[in-house]
């Protein structure tokens, strides 16, 4: 890929649904409770959602111990503190800073406690855990799979919390990682051909082009093409999954200029200037080459989801540290880029559940994270964890990335299972026979085998239904 630029620059999908969502007013939906709740005091200002991350770190520091969890509320474009046991000097403050404060019970120590004792007691493939700071509870959830004595197990461990504590739900679907997503990027390995997706372009430590990608599909395998029947062009260079979920990958191309800027399709690109942490209640878009662009809420912080294992026999490839959404993802999305409007890079794909029909969990690696323990900085420079600038340059999407005929996307083989590994990426292939997710060509049926080989590909999944775009992009 001699001085051109990088074919899988970030996130393209050709065709779109045709909704057109703003984004102030997206998934702008308020739980009664929130804006009516007891000990809510004084007035907030109006801020951005990345300004109200910045407040409530500041906060955060300033309250100590009194802190139990923020949240945006993005009707009021409001922030909202959780105070326990907090005296009227510190409430003072914050309301002076412009936060809206609310009393609540459970401490962040209490909450800690409790996400360590469902880690002791219930880490069962299929289980995820957060904290949510708009009910001062942890949300517990259970995929499909999760049945019997396992239930019963998970159900016992979150009423030994306490009713106050912890609530859980069942989701209908199956955990799994997304294997692809943003711009398809390829591979080939022992099981069959896998495909991924690009995240953010960033600069390596020794300066040279590189990007981020998941974790689990950096472990499947350590070199990647950006066509399904082209040479490599890009080499693993650190990989981290489970505990994290997080690859860097690196141009073979010294050359190669690799924009900072997300391709979000019909022409539209969002620079990308910098890496923001995630705030409970902000509004944030999915790029992913099965599905386009889809938006939602970031629903919790600090996440574990505990995947079934496809190396050990009954073991469990837990991530840490995910934020959680309720942006729809399907198997094609691994690894692709979660960001705002306002260019902030927040997280790359990991999994979920469910579909863009019915919805469902999904869960993102951090990039703030992957940058810090990479090294890496966004674009043309920045520091390492919230890089700033970026190369400029239009962003062409691959030729592959997608296809409304359903030429691009892969299918789970088999049957679905709550499951991610290092040989299998797509959480396909399990014991049971369910098959590695492929890079196949858009109609045929995936075929699983105890190994967790197959050639299953995504049947029309080319076009994204009920998506969303950005006005206002360049």
């Amino acid at each position: 890929m001699p001085k051109r630029k990088a074919a899988i620059a970030v996130g393209g999908v050709a065709a779109l649904g045709a909704a057109a969502l703003l984004l102030p007013n997206a998934m702008a939906s308020q739980d009664k409770n929130d804006t009516n709740a007891a000990g809510t005091l004084g007035t907030a200002r109006t801020l951005k959602a990345s300004d109200a991350s910045g407040l409530a770190a500041r906060l955060e520091k300033t309250l100590g111990t009194a802190f139990a969890g923020s949240y945006y509320d993005s009707a009021k474009q409001q922030l909202v503190v959780n105070v326990v046991n907090g005296d009227d000097n510190l409430t003072a403050q914050a309301q002076k800073a412009g936060a809206i404060v609310r009393e609540v019970q459970n401490s962040t120590k209490a909450l800690k406690t409790a996400a360590g004792t469902l880690k002791t007691k219930a880490t069962i493939p299929g289980t995820s855990w957060a904290v949510d700071p708009r009910t001062n509870k942890i949300l517990v959830t259970a995929d499909s799979s999760v049945t019997g004595a396992k239930w019963n197990k998970l159900q016992s461990t979150v009423q030994s919390l306490g009713s106050g504590m912890a609530t859980l739900k069942k989701s209908a679907g199956t955990f799994k990682t997304f294997v692809s997503g943003g711009d398809a990027i390829f591979a080939q390995t022992q099981q069959g051909g896998v495909r991924c997706s690009l995240g953010f372009n960033v600069t390596a430590s020794d300066g040279s082009p590189a990007f981020l990608t998941a974790g689990h599909c950096g472990v499947a395998a350590k070199a990647w093409s950006d066509s399904q029947t082209g040479q490599p062009i890009a080499t693993v260079d650190q990989a981290k999954f489970p505990g994290n979920d997080f690859s860097l990958v690196k141009y073979n191309d010294k050359t190669t200029q690799a924009p900072s800027e997300v391709n979000a399709g019909n022409g539209q690109t969002v620079q990308i200037t910098k890496a923001a942490d995630a705030t409970v209640g902000e509004t944030v878009f999915r790029m992913g080459s099965t599905t386009g662009l889809h938006n939602g809420q970031v629903t919790g912080l600090d996440a574990t989801v505990n995947f079934a294992s496809e190396t050990v026999p009954g073991g469990t490839d837990t991530v840490n540290g995910l934020i959680q959404t309720n942006v729809c993802a399907e198997a094609g999305d691994s690894g692709g880029s979660l960001f705002t409007q306002d260019g902030s890079a927040v997280g790359l794909t990991s999994g979920g559940s469910g579909d863009c029909t019915s919805g469902g969990e999904t869960f993102f690696q951090p990039v703030t994270a992957a940058l810090q323990a990479t090294g890496a900085t966004l674009g043309g420079g920045g520091n390492a964890g919230n890089g700033a600038g970026g190369q400029s340059g239009s962003a062409a999407p691959s030729a592959s990335a997608s296809d409304p005929a359903g030429a691009g996307g892969d299918q789970i083989g088999g049957s679905a299972a709550p499951s991610a590994s290092a040989t299998d990426p797509s959480g396909s292939g399990s014991a049971s026979g369910s098959g590695q997710s492929g890079a196949g060509t858009g109609t045929g049926t995936g075929t699983g085998d105890p190994s967790g080989t197959g050639a299953g590909d995504q049947s029309g999944s080319g076009t994204a239904n009920n998506g969303s775009s950005l006005p206002g992009s360049n």
